[in-house]
């Protein structure tokens, strides 16, 4: 690859966020060309999310309402990524509080990462898989979140994506991701 592309100077910084909810940060650029600017994205902070496989071959699914959007959705269990925690610990915590399964985090393979809009956003999603996953713990959820946890051949998961019927940017790509990588889960 050339040198051609070149990183962005930036000259300043300021927080503008109207929320701690919703951060917005303003940066003064410098272009490569010389031409300064101003550039606003939101860091939103990581995300997790857990691909939990059951022995039997299902996929643990959360059907939730997503007020931005305003629609009820289905997606892989997860969330953002825990204050003084890391991305694996925040994982093991997510599927917990959203599903009910407990799991260890060396149990947990990483699936990749993914970011979902690098042009207004500073967000890295990251997937793992989970085998052999089972309900052994109670569900703990937020007092904003109302889940129902859905199990299912893996297959029809797979049919789900293909017919967008989820369409969840992150758990459509995990979930390819994991029928690429495994793909005898995904076999019917």
């Amino acid at each position: 690859m050339s040198d051609r592309i070149q990183k962005w100077k930036v000259l300043e910084e300021q927080d503008v966020s109207p929320s701690s909810w919703f951060p917005i940060i303003r940066h003064r650029v410098e272009l490569p060309g010389g031409h300064t600017d101003d550039y606003y994205f939101s860091p939103l902070g990581d995300v997790v999310q857990v691909l939990a496989v059951t022995p039997e071959n299902h996929i643990v699914l959360v059907r939730q309402y997503k007020h931005a959007l305003g629609e009820i959705l289905l997606e892989l269990p997860g969330g953002m990524q825990q204050k003084g925690k890391t991305l694996l610990q925040s994982a093991v915590n997510e599927l917990e509080e959203e599903t009910g399964i407990r799991a260890e985090q060396e149990q947990l393979i990483p699936l990749g990462r993914i970011t979902n809009n690098p042009t207004k956003t500073r967000q890295l999603t990251y997937g793992y898989i989970l085998f052999n996953a089972e309900f052994n713990a109670v569900q703990q959820l937020d007092i904003t979140e109302n889940i129902e946890v859905i199990t299912m051949p893996a297959v029809e998961v797979l049919d789900l994506v293909k017919d967008g019927k989820i369409y969840v940017t992150d758990s459509v790509n995990f979930i390819l991701m994991a029928a690429l990588k495994y793909p005898e889960v995904f076999k019917p």
